[in-house]
C-alpha cells in the first residue's frame, strides 16, 4: 500500500513538472513581449531582460507617430475577425449536422472531399484564388477575407466528432414529431448543445483571422483598410533606423483583443462542460 501510495506521489510530482514547464513555455514569450514594449531599441539589442524598461512613453510616441492608427487598424481587424468567426462556426456545424444526422446519397463522398480539402494548404491555391477575385473585381475588399471562412474543413471535422459523442438523435426525432421544422431544430436545439465545440473553434477562427497578414497584404491596397497586423508590419518600413520597442508595443497591443475574446469564449467552454450535453 505504502509503495503504491509513493508511486502515485511521484507520478503526480512529474505530473506537475510537466505542467510548470508547459505554463513557462507559454508565459515567458507574452512576458517577454511586454517587457521589450517598454525597452529601447538599444536595451532589446544588447539582449534579453526580465525587468520592464522606462521607455514605454517613448516607444508609444514612435509608435503613433509613424502612421499607426491604431483606432482604424482596431475596426478593420475586428469587422474581418468577428464576421468570418460567426460566418466560420455557424455554417461549420450546419454542414457538420447535416452530414452527421441525414442520410443521403454521397454523403461519403461529400465527406471524404471534404477531410481531403483539410489535407491541402492554403497556399496550393492562393494564386488560383486571387486571380478568381481580381476577375470578380473584389480586390481591395473585406469580401475575399470574411465569405470564404464559411468553407471551413477542420472546424466541420470537429464538431461532427463533437456531434457523433453527443448528440442524442432521438431528441431530433422528438422535435419533428412536435412539428418543429429543420432550421428550427438547428438553431434552437441544436446549437445549444454544441455551446462548448462552437466556443472552442470560435476562438481558434477569431484568433487566426485577427492574426492573419499575408491574405490581407496580397489583397489590401488602401491603407484605410490595412488591418493591425499589416500596420505592425509598416513600422518595419524606415530604412535608417527601426524601433523595436514600438514594434513590441504594436504587437502587444495587437493580442489585447485576443485575449478579450478568449476570456469571453472560454466561459461558455466551461459553463458548457459542466452543465452536460443534452439533460434528461
Amino acid at each position: 500500500m505504502k509503495s503504491y501510495k509513493l508511486s502515485l506521489q511521484i507520478r503526480r510530482f512529474f505530473i506537475y513538472i510537466i505542467m510548470i514547464i508547459i505554463t513557462l513555455l507559454a508565459i515567458v514569450p507574452i512576458y517577454t513581449m511586454l517587457i521589450n514594449a517598454t525597452r529601447s531599441t538599444e536595451q532589446i539589442n544588447n539582449g534579453l531582460s526580465l525587468i520592464p524598461g522606462t521607455n514605454l512613453l517613448y516607444n508609444w510616441n514612435a509608435l503613433t507617430s509613424r502612421g499607426f492608427q491604431i483606432s482604424q487598424g482596431f475596426i478593420n481587424s475586428a469587422i474581418i475577425a468577428l464576421s468570418s468567426t460567426v460566418l466560420c462556426v455557424y455554417f461549420s456545424a450546419m454542414t457538420a449536422y447535416g452530414v452527421h444526422v441525414y442520410k443521403f446519397k454521397g454523403r461519403n463522398l461529400l465527406w471524404t472531399i471534404i477531410l481531403l480539402i483539410m489535407m491541402l494548404p492554403a497556399s496550393l491555391s492562393f494564386i488560383g484564388f486571387y486571380q478568381f477575385m481580381s476577375k470578380l473585381h473584389l480586390l481591395d475588399n473585406y469580401i475575399p477575407l470574411i465569405i470564404p471562412s464559411i468553407a471551413a474543413a477542420s472546424t466541420v471535422l470537429f464538431l461532427r466528432q463533437y456531434m457523433q459523442s453527443i448528440l442524442q438523435k432521438e431528441l431530433i426525432d422528438a422535435a419533428r414529431i412536435d412539428g418543429a421544422g429543420e432550421f428550427r431544430i438547428f438553431n434552437t436545439i441544436i446549437l445549444p448543445i454544441l455551446t462548448p465545440a462552437m466556443s472552442a473553434q470560435a476562438i481558434f477562427a477569431f484568433v487566426a483571422s485577427w492574426n492573419n497578414f499575408f491574405t490581407p497584404f496580397v489583397l489590401i491596397s488602401s491603407t484605410k483598410k490595412y488591418t493591425l497586423p499589416m500596420l505592425v508590419q509598416m513600422l518595419r518600413g524606415d530604412i535608417y533606423r527601426t524601433e523595436y520597442g514600438g514594434i513590441y508595443l504594436g504587437i502587444a497591443v495587437s493580442i489585447i483583443p485576443i485575449l478579450i475574446f478568449y476570456a469571453f469564449m472560454s466561459k461558455y467552454i466551461i459553463s458548457g462542460v459542466a452543465a452536460g450535453g443534452v439533460k434528461e
